[in-house]
C-alpha cells in the first residue's frame, strides 16, 4: 500500500510542538511521526489522506507559531526491507527479551529471542509504544491463555504471546501489508499456535480471551473500546498503547464508562501503555 508522507516545518521548533502536532494528527488517523531538525514528519496511508481536515484540525496551532509550512509527497511500495536493515540494531527489553533481524548471526541467550523483519508494517520494537507493550507483557503469565493482539503490525506481540506460553493467539490488523507481514514473521518464529486475519473489529463478534493486547492510535481504541471489553473474559487483562500522556484521561474515562478498571500505565517519550482489568460479579 502507498503511503503519504507530510514534512512539517515550523517556528519555534521544540519537542512540545512536536507532541502536540503528533497528538493532533493522530485524530486524522496518521499512523507514525519521525522527528526532523525543521519540525516533524508524519505518515498516513494514501487513501485516508484529508488534507482539508488534517488543515482544519491544525488551523489553531499554525495561529500560534511564527511560521508553519508542510509539503506532501507519496511513498510508493518499494523494498522496505532493504531499507530498514540500512539502520537497524537488535533492541533490548530487557535482560531476557531482545528483539533482532534475521541478519543478526549472534543469538545470545535470551528466554525470549523475536526474530522480526518488517515490510511496511510498524512493530519492530524500536517506537516507544510498541517497547512499553512489550515490558507490560514481560509481566504477566501467559500459560495457556486465549489472546488476541488487535493491530498486530510485524506480529511482534502476537509472537511474544506466544513465547510465553499462550494457548491460542489471534492476530488482526485491517492492513495488507501487516497481515502478510505477520505471516511471514509467525513463520520466521515457529509460533505456530498464532492465526493471522486481516480486519477490524467485526472479527471479534462470538469471540472471547483472556488477553487482549492493542497497539493502535487514539482514535480507533476509543471506537473499539466497547468490542474489546465485549470480548474480554472475567479477570481477563487488556493492554493498550499508541496514544500520548495526554490523552491518558478520555482512554481512562472510557473504561470507567465499560465497567472496566485500570490498573497502572507505564510511559516513555510521553508515548503510554496500560493495563486494564475486567471483573464481574
Amino acid at each position: 500500500m502507498d503511503y503519504i508522507e507530510v514534512s512539517f516545518i515550523f517556528n519555534p521548533v521544540n519537542e512540545q510542538q512536536r507532541e502536540i502536532i503528533a497528538a493532533l494528527l493522530g485524530q486524522a488517523d496518521f499512523e507514525s511521526f519521525s522527528d526532523t531538525e525543521e519540525g516533524i514528519q508524519a505518515y498516513i496511508q494514501k487513501p485516508l489522506f484529508n488534507e482539508a481536515l488534517m488543515k482544519s484540525i491544525l488551523k489553531p496551532l499554525i495561529s500560534t507559531t511564527e511560521s508553519f509550512n508542510y509539503s506532501v509527497k507519496t511513498i510508493e511500495d518499494k523494498n522496505w526491507n532493504a531499507e530498514w536493515e540500512k539502520n537497524f540494531s537488535p533492541i533490548y527489553i530487557s535482560d531476557n527479551c531482545r528483539v533482532r533481524a534475521p541478519f543478526h548471526t549472534d543469538k545470545g541467550d535470551y528466554e525470549y529471542d523475536l526474530i522480526i523483519e518488517p515490510k511496511m508494517s510498524f512493530g519492530t520494537g524500536h517506537s516507544p509504544t510498541t517497547a512499553l507493550m512489550i515490558k507490560l507483557m514481560l509481566e504477566l503469565d501467559f500459560s495457556e491463555l486465549e489472546v488476541l493482539d488487535m493491530g498486530c503490525g510485524t506480529g511482534i506481540l502476537a509472537i511474544l504471546a506466544s513465547f510465553k506460553k499462550a494457548k491460542n493467539i489471534l492476530a488482526i490488523d485491517i492492513d495488507n501489508w501487516a497481515y502478510e507481514n505477520s505471516i511471514e514473521n509467525v513463520q520466521r518464529n515457529n509460533t505456530e499456535n498464532i492465526i493471522v486475519k486481516q480486519g477490524d473489529a467485526k472479527l471479534l463478534i462470538d469471540k472471547n480471551f483472556d488477553v487482549i493486547i492493542a497497539n493502535i492510535n487514539r482514535n480507533i481504541l476509543l471506537n473499539d473500546l466497547s468490542a474489546y471489553s465485549n470480548s474480554l473474559k472475567n479477570n481477563g487483562q487488556l493492554l493498550l498503547s499508541g496514544f500520548y500522556t495526554q490523552d491518558l484521561p478520555v482512554i481512562k474515562k472510557e473504561i470507567t464508562l465499560l465497567g472496566l478498571k485500570y490498573e497502572k500505565h507505564i510511559e516513555q517519550d510521553n508515548w503510554v501503555a496500560v493495563k486494564i482489568s475486567k471483573t464481574t460479579i
